[in-house]
């Protein structure tokens, strides 16, 4: 199957670029991308996304055939039929590139949500083997954010769309659904630019929250009891909450904003 010369493509795209009078900054802005991902586009180390073809061959004035071949394709001198096959092939390959490189991701992010449910097993077994609660009446609280996470991890790590629908990108949505899963961050806007960081950051705080929430609790727990009694349970309630709102929606937020 033909496949894409990444280093031409990169060539005309930045040829076609500097034409137009636009810096890497601007077009990532107007293809709801990273100037990083533009840069890599350029370099020929990585090629857009097949949804990105069609707005990424309007921006520079030229067909998807034109783009994909790396060069201007005269009209007293269109593709022959041959040519016009390859080009459509390499596409097709790219598209299963990207679908691949998705099908690797969730496999990878598969194995570290089982690992962290492995860790979270042992250290719960051995929590209530060895009696470390202080409070009886506080388990639940050591099972908030564990019980959070394995959901979450779920549905972000098996099931999360990689991308999201053209209107995140045209419109400043702020509110995310699929099916029976809602997300709402107040001052971010969901696109298809940040998406891919949101949903790396709130994977990796599943497997962080289900392998290490247990042995912070505890040690929480113990610095509880240097406390006067009365005053105990509220340090356990404040600390752990505070952790866990921070944990989760700091990095959520703070990827939104940088790469919205």
């Amino acid at each position: 199957m033909y496949e894409i010369d990444k280093e031409k493509f990169g060539t005309f795209l930045s040829q076609l670029r500097r034409e137009k009078g636009m810096t890497q900054k601007d077009l990532a802005e107007k293809l709801f991308v990273s100037d990083k991902a533009v840069s890599k586009w350029e370099r020929g180390l990585s090629l857009p996304d097949v949804a990105l073809l069609q707005p990424l061959a309007d921006l520079m004035g030229v067909t998807i055939s034109e783009l994909l071949s790396g060069q201007r394709i005269r009209e007293e001198a269109p593709l022959t039929a041959r040519e016009a096959d390859r080009l459509v092939s390499g596409a097709l390959r790219l598209t299963a590139q990207e679908q691949e490189g998705r099908r690797e991701s969730r496999r990878r992010w598969g194995m570290w949500y089982a690992l962290g449910v492995v860790f979270l097993v042992l250290e719960l077994a051995c929590v209530w083997w060895r009696d470390w609660m202080l409070y009886d009446d506080m388990a639940a609280m050591m099972l908030v954010a564990p019980a959070l996470a394995a959901i979450f991890g779920v549905y972000f790590c098996f099931f999360a769309r990689e991308r999201l629908p053209v209107f995140y990108d045209e419109n400043k949505i702020n509110f995310y659904s699929d099916g029976a899963f809602r997300m709402n961050v107040p001052g971010v806007h969901f696109n298809n630019s940040n998406w891919p960081h949101i949903i790396r950051a709130v994977r990796t705080w599943c497997v962080a929250a289900m392998a290490a929430w247990v042995p912070l609790y505890l040690i929480v727990e113990r610095a509880a009891r240097l406390l006067p009694e009365g005053l105990r349970f509220l340090f356990l309630i404040l600390v752990m909450m505070a952790v866990l709102f921070t944990s989760l929606f700091t990095p959520i937020y703070v990827a939104g904003r940088k790469y919205e």
